[in-house]
């Protein structure tokens, strides 16, 4: 394994479901986001890079659901990349308007996403933040191309231009790695959105998923008609997550429940039977 990684045990596939856990609160997200992967019949190792940010109780749940777990270093950049993109300084610089973030999130460990890349036990990976559930197996994402991923649309149709990275297809390599590195930590260098915004810079011919496969839980709020059970295939809780008190919870009730009955060891509800946006 490449330095900067430390897996426990080996790989089982050649093919990785792979999220990032850099806290407790996303470990939270992360022991939801296996089961659902689980219940769906996922053909491939569940991983979780996880950061010096984890402690062994979170990580307990995660290693019972199955995950193989690799503890990750935060990635090799200069003293001026990290207070650029330190939570004060990026949200001064680009304030998040749409959405509140939660206080445990910390944008510059969200790069530490970039070291899948040097996953190269696996030949192919599908990422999935882990705030993410999946409600339909998806494991045909394993034979699309690098890089491929769902547009941010969560407000109006405007928004196709943009990427999200919530879910996405990669390939491990080393090489890529390297250029990834290279090119993230130039002088005066800003990604407004962190990883988001730097993988739409390298990848600029992104292939585009259905938003099935990346559906933000905004949607529900925004752009109801472009609600359908019958077809999403990922629930992404972007912005506030279901685990959280906060001041959308009531308008976003049955997304909240459905994260709640994939976090516990009970039944999950059909997807049919459940309310449509009103």
């Amino acid at each position: 394994m490449t330095e900067g990684l430390r897996p426990e045990g080996p790989a089982r596939s050649r093919r990785a479901y792979v999220t990032l856990v850099t806290n407790a609160d996303f470990a939270l997200g992360a022991k939801a986001l296996l089961r659902s992967l689980r219940l769906s019949a996922a053909q491939a190792d569940l991983v979780v890079l996880h950061t010096g940010g984890v402690g062994e109780a979170s990580l307990a749940p995660l290693r019972a659901r199955g995950a193989r777990l690799v503890a990750t270093d935060l990635l090799p950049v200069s003293d001026a990349f990290a207070a650029a993109h330190a939570r004060e300084a990026l949200h001064g610089a680009a304030p998040f308007t749409k959405g509140e973030k939660p206080a445990f999130h910390t944008p510059l460990d969200n790069f530490a996403k970039l070291r899948l890349w040097q996953l190269t036990d696996y030949d192919r990976v599908v990422f999935l933040d882990a705030d993410t559930l999946v409600l339909r197996n998806i494991d045909t994402l394993f034979d699309y191309p690098e890089f491929c991923a769902a547009p941010n649309v969560y407000e109006s149709l405007a928004d196709f231009h943009r990427m999200n990275s919530g879910v996405f297809t990669a390939r491990p390599d080393p090489a890529t790695f390297d250029a990834m590195l290279a090119r993230l930590d130039r002088p005066g260098a800003f990604w407004r959105r962190t990883d988001q915004t730097f993988l739409q810079a390298f990848f600029p011919d992104w292939h585009g998923l259905p938003v099935t496969y990346n559906t933000l839980q905004y949607v529900w709020l925004n752009l109801p008609e472009l609600w359908s059970w019958e077809q999403i295939k990922v629930l992404h809780y972007q912005y506030e997550k279901p685990w959280q008190d906060h001041a959308k919870a009531d308008r976003l009730r049955p997304l909240i429940e459905l994260w709640k009955a994939f976090a516990g060891e009970g039944p999950v509800p059909e997807l049919l039977d459940l309310p449509d946006p009103t």
